[in-house]
């Protein structure tokens, strides 16, 4: 019954990913050519939310669904990995019109040829796990 829970939470993200046309490729190109604001407006929103989110969270000691305190700690100091890694990621994202979320949506809606994307995503995952070590960090 626990995994009904995920399974529908997927759906509804699904959904809206689809409804405010964030997996549409066209709308992502727009995005990184300066074209339109719609994107902006998505990812912003979602930024502010994730704000407002993380202010109650701390503010009120919410607890998780399994009784547990939710604490986020504090991020290390250090600009140059968030810049390479935004940047592959920002690169992964114009290359293929999809960051992750979507990548899967888009699956869902038919576009199978998104499924070499997610076997690329996962495959840089699984490298990244294999040398994490020997990264810089």
């Amino acid at each position: 019954m626990k995994g009904l829970r995920y399974i529908l939470t997927g759906l509804v993200f699904g959904v809206i990913m689809v409804k405010s046309e964030a997996v549409s490729w066209y709308r992502i190109q727009e995005m990184f050519r300066f074209q339109s604001f719609h994107m902006y407006g998505i990812i912003g929103t979602a930024v502010f939310l994730g704000i407002v989110a993380v202010f109650f969270i701390k503010k009120l000691g919410l607890k998780d669904t399994e009784g547990q305190p939710i604490t986020i700690p504090n991020k290390e100091q250090g600009w140059r990995r968030y810049l390479i890694g935004g940047s592959i990621f920002g690169l992964g994202w114009a290359l293929t019109g999809a960051c992750p979320g979507p990548m899967f949506v888009n699956i869902g809606y038919g576009y199978w040829s998104m499924i070499i994307v997610v076997t690329g995503a996962l495959l840089g995952t699984y490298l990244y796990g294999v040398f994490q070590k020997k990264l810089p960090h």
